[in-house]
């Protein structure tokens, strides 16, 4: 019996270990629909919270659109920062993005903000191609327009009124504070705060388009219809608001300036973050953190793809890469092609 004590404390305190050393690697989010689906979607064995399971359970129809949704999120996060120091790297297990999930940097900033857009984003496609029984085309503004000016509303607009509504009842807490000029943020209000950003670039992106009508082509009626913007330039408008993202006071720190505890409240507008970022330049196991040796970069370029900003100041390699491929192909009758194979040589340079 005193065996099987010492056996179960054992593997308490490995278990204790193993949350200390890596806290990240223990919490599960719906993300990591982006990176390692389930062959079968089901609300029970999705990493979900309840609140999350209990919403998947009422409208499983929904399922489809946030795994789309989840891997719009990741696509277009990795393609903004692919020349970055910090790439937007997944991992393998439920955390998806580990330390960065849950650092308060501005790099948790934009993933909220990516991820809630691409939420919005995905569930309104699939309401407005009618795959979906509660939502579908905007009919609201069918019928206006200015007469005057030949044009009138009609097609299918977008309704990203349920797409937005789905993303806050799926991704937001109930947290009734989201922010104040006088108690500062929590972790969990500068998410909400910055996944309500993203859900907004949806809005603030969207197009009118228009179709002529009238005889031999002409252009005598128009009818438009308001679409989303392609995700890519919705992540174009969240990098640049990561650009210019605004630091706020932390609630749960203590040695808060008091001058710091008055600012007013930040603009909806603006992604915000609690804690200043690592430089990602040395790799850090604790943190997940990979690092850049190894990064392929550009020796031409000044930009953050640059071999002197990307490796850090640690100088970079340089090896010949040999590309053979297909070309001057012709057509031989009949009925082949036949191709020369050429050889280029390139030079491909990696951080130290």
């Amino acid at each position: 019996m005193e065996r099987r004590g010492c056996g179960v404390l054992q593997m308490f305190a490995l278990t204790l270990l193993w949350v200390s050393v890596c806290p990240q690697c223990c919490r599960a989010s719906w993300m990591w629909l982006a990176v390692s689906p389930p062959e079968q979607l089901g609300c029970a064995d999705l990493p979900l919270s309840p609140r999350q399971r209990e919403l998947c359970r009422k409208k499983p129809f929904v399922l489809p659109s946030v795994q789309d949704g989840a891997r719009l999120a990741v696509s277009e996060c990795q393609n903004q920062f692919r020349h970055e120091r910090w790439n937007c790297s997944t991992r393998e297990d439920r955390s998806v993005f580990g330390y960065e999930l849950t650092s308060g940097t501005k790099e948790t900033a934009f993933i909220y903000a990516v991820m809630a857009a691409g939420l919005v984003h995905a569930v309104t496609r699939s309401c407005s191609q009618g795959n979906m029984t509660e939502c579908g085309c905007d009919a609201r503004l069918r019928g206006g327009g200015s007469s005057a000016e030949g044009w009138h509303w009609g097609g299918c607009s977008d309704q990203i009124q349920y797409g937005t509504w789905f993303s806050r009842r799926f991704m937001d807490r109930d947290v009734k504070n989201m922010s104040t000029s006088t108690g500062g943020y929590t972790l969990v209000t500068m998410n909400q705060h910055n996944s309500e950003v993203g859900r907004q670039a949806i809005d603030g992106t969207m197009s009118t388009d228009c179709r002529c009508h009238g005889v031999s082509g002409s252009c005598a009626v128009k009818t438009c219809w308001r679409t989303m913007a392609a995700f890519e330039r919705v992540g174009v408008y969240l990098k640049e608001l990561y650009e210019r993202s605004v630091q706020v006071s932390d609630r749960s720190k203590r040695k808060t300036r008091r001058k710091e505890m008055q600012r007013p409240p930040v603009d909806k507008h603006r992604l915000i973050f609690l804690n200043k970022s690592p430089n990602y330049c040395v790799a850090d196991r604790r943190r997940g953190i990979a690092g850049t040796r190894g990064r392929s970069c550009n020796r031409t370029s000044s930009g953050p793809d640059g071999c002197n900003l990307l490796c850090c100041g640690r100088g970079y390699n340089t090896h010949v890469v040999r590309h053979v491929q297909r070309c001057e192909c012709k057509f031989v009758w009949c009925c082949f092609v036949r191709c020369r194979r050429c050889e280029t040589m390139n030079d491909m340079h990696t951080c130290k």
